[in-house]
Order: C-alpha cells, then structure tokens, then sequence
C-alpha cells in the first residue's frame, strides 16, 4: 500500500481494500484454527486476553465502525459491545466475562463480515465524509485486525503446549560492512500528512533538527547480548536506571524472557520449539530496562525516537524523506521479514536490498526497536477518529518502539508508524540497536 492510494479508481480501491480485509481475516483464521477450543477461551498470561476474546473484538470493531457508521446498518449485536470494549475491561479480567464461544464467535464475525462486503460495493469514497476518504475506516480495521493478529501471535508464543504453528526459515544472514553508522544529521520531514492510512499519532508531518550521531548497522544480536548476561550485566546496578534495576529485583530477571541455560548451554523457546540460542538473529523479548541497560554496558545509549526515523527515511543525496528505508515502494519479501511469512527474526544481514540510503538494515519487520522517547504527541496533532486510540496513552508511562517485526503484516509497517507500551514489557516481539554521539575525529577526520 502507498499514498498513490488517492490516485486509484472507485473500483481499484474497492479491490484493494476487499484484497486487505480478506489478508488480515485470513490470518485471524488460522491463528486461532491452529488450536483446540480450550486453548481458544483459555488466559495463557494475565498480560493477555484469551484468543476467542480477540477474535470476537476486531469483528466487534467492525460492525461498530464499517456497517454501523460507515454503513448507517442497524447493529446485529450491540448487546456484546461492552464486552469487546478494551477500556472497559482490562485483559486478567476478560476470562471472568460472558464472552461468545469459539463457535458462535466464527458465526458473529462471518456475518459482520458479509455486511461490510455489502457496505463495500455501496459506500461512495467522494461522499465528503472524512472517515471514507480514500477508504481510511477500512484501513484503519484492516489495520486494527493486523494488530490483533500480531498480539494473538505473542499469545502463541506464551501458550504451553505442542507446537500448532509452522512456517519456512528466514534468509540466510551475511556478515555487515561495518557495525555502526556515522548519521550527519540535518534537518527532516518527520511523520505524514499524505499517507492515506497513517493513524493521528503519526499525523502531522513536522519539520525536525537531528544532531549528527552514530547508529548500529543492525539490531543487537543474541551473540552480543549473551556477552552482557554472562557478564554478569544483570547483576550489576551500575548498567541500570533507578527504576530499571529495581524492576530487575523485583521481577527476578536473569535474562531475555524465554530464554534458559542447561548444562552451561542456551536455549530459547519459539512457539513450543526449544532451540538453541541462534546467536546472529536480533535479540528479542527484552523490555526497555533490558535494552537500556545493555547499551549503556556498550558505552552506548538508545537511540530517540526522532533519531531512528532520520535513519530509516532521510536520503543525503536528495535531502528528501523516503517512505521506506529503500525507497518509496511498498515492503517486498527482499526488503524485510513481514507479515509472520517466517515465524522469528531473520539473522542480521539477511535484507540487504532493505538498506536505508545511509547503509542502516533491518530498520523495517524482524523486531520492534526500543527508542528512549517517551509517547508524546506531535506539533499539531489532533485526536482522529477517536481519543481512545492515542490520546489517552501520550504521556512518560509509555515509551515508543519502531519498525515493525517478523510478526508486524505491511499494511501497518510504516517508516511513520509508532507503537507504544510499558517499558517492563517482555512478552512483545522487541528487540533495538543502539546509538551514540560521535567523537571529534569521526565528524572531522
């Protein structure tokens, strides 16, 4: 998908966004046929709702906003809004609700779904309603759908049990020019105003100033952060904020979540697989504390947020900010590791044709990057088409993570795009790279 959406025909849009919702519904399906019924209602973590509830939920947002505003439909089932309302509820709560069984969820969502098609071949896209414009409802609940499906895969990967879920491995890696990047900084087009789909916080575009930095060639891998564990990182205060190594203490950590040692040897577990610790893919399943922590260990820090969008979409010999780290075309299976087509990072060095013009790799998909940037609003902002998606969360509570991972699917993975959570958070596909200022010598040698 790209910004020429606006330059497609009433018919062509119809097809793409028909092409989207069967993409994302397609894999809602087999995320949750993968598993039985008691796996499907079953809390594999407080952190997280049961399968059947996020099923139902983005069926629910559906009808709510494509048959009954877009659509102006009569509701089919506004009797489980309050249900599916994930502010009304937190996640440890949602076993303990009246939820709709695996079976009668599969018939719910098919037939809001059949609606939404009707509504499709109906809506006029010129209508002067800002929520149609170049289709944005359906983006944003193909979108919506896409999220869920990434959050039901984090749920795959905490669920006990035989593996349910396959895939063919990633690319092979290659071994990196150089580690670092020496970034000049200048000035640059932040966020969008043209991206059809972008969502508010992403909105608007606004001029930035980034001072020169240096920025890693690619995520810290496995092999570099093992250094740091058996380093003895995790038992150093010295690494860590205040509230960093308190966390630390009080939630026992040793190492990245899903990881263990036997017999002096590491292990992970991905979707039911124990493995052995593959020590050139980006590490993962680390909170921000862990990330943070390591790189001041390196001598390093993160990088901000400001800082990691300079490095995948500016372009020094046009002084233009791309849409994608390569260029302006839409992610293809050369430029990163999307869409849960492989099911874990792919080893460092694997998406050379997804390179910034800079040489900075894997900016796009493997894992989401901790930035050190709280959550906050840009210059301009406005809260569309409702409050709940990011205005409530802009604040120091949450910390912003970029790029998307293996799990993240296209339609979502903006250059632009910004996720936020907890900086305790673990059980998120997150990984980073680390940043640091340049000495004397590198800007002037």
């Amino acid at each position: 998908m790209n910004h020429q959406l606006s330059e497609l025909s009433p018919e062509g849009l119809r097809a793409f966004v028909a092409e989207q919702l069967e993409q994302s519904r397609a894999r809602t399906v087999q995320l949750t046929d993968a598993v039985d019924t008691d796996d499907l209602v079953k809390q594999h973590s407080r952190l997280m709702s049961p399968l059947v509830w996020d099923y139902a939920h983005v069926g629910n947002q559906e009808e709510l906003w494509l048959v009954r505003d877009v659509g102006g439909r009569e509701p089919l089932r506004q009797d489980i809004d309050e249900l599916y309302d994930a502010f009304m509820h937190p996640r440890a709560d949602r076993p303990t609700l009246p939820l709709l069984g695996p079976a009668e969820t599969r018939s719910y969502v098919t037939e809001v779904r059949d609606k939404v098609m009707d509504v499709l071949d109906h809506v006029k896209f010129d209508g002067g309603r800002e929520l149609v414009d170049n289709a944005f409802a359906f983006g944003m609940i193909a979108q919506h759908e896409q999220q869920h499906d990434e959050t039901m895969l984090a749920t795959h990967q905490l669920r006990i049990g035989v593996p349910v879920l396959d895939a063919p491995p990633s690319p092979t890696g290659r071994r990196l020019a150089a580690p670092e990047v020496l970034v000049p900084g200048g000035v640059f087009e932040m966020g969008t105003s043209v991206e059809p789909w972008a969502l508010d916080n992403e909105r608007p575009a606004h001029a930035v100033h980034v001072a020169p930095y240096v920025i890693d060639t690619a995520p810290v891998t496995n092999e570099d952060y093992l250094r740091f564990v058996i380093g003895g990182g995790y038992q150093d205060p010295q690494w860590w904020s205040e509230a960093g190594w308190a966390h630390v203490q009080k939630a026992s950590l040793v190492a990245p979540r899903f990881w263990e040692q036997i017999d002096g040897v590491w292990w992970r577990t991905r979707f039911g697989n124990r493995e052995l610790l593959p020590l050139h893919e980006p590490v993962m399943h680390v909170c921000f504390y862990e990330a943070e922590a390591y790189a001041k260990w390196a001598g390093k820090r993160l990088p901000t947020e400001e800082e990691w969008e300079f490095a995948a979409r500016f372009d020094p010999a046009t002084g233009r900010t791309r849409r994608f780290p390569w260029g302006d075309d839409s992610p293809g299976p050369q430029h990163a590791n999307l869409g849960q087509r492989h099911l874990a990072p792919a080893p460092v060095g694997a998406y050379p044709a997804g390179a910034s013009p800079l040489g900075v790799e894997q900016l796009i998909g493997d894992v989401w990057e901790w930035t050190s940037s709280d959550f906050r609003p840009y210059p301009g902002f406005r809260a569309w088409p409702y409050d709940e998606y990011s205005l409530v969360f802009f604040g120091p509570d949450y910390k912003v993570l970029r790029g998307g991972s293996f799990g993240t699917d296209e339609v979502v993975a903006r250059s632009t795009f910004r996720n936020w959570d907890y900086p305790i958070r673990r059980q998120i596909f997150a990984g980073f790279r680390c940043a640091r200022d340049p000495r004397p010598e590198e800007l002037h040698g």
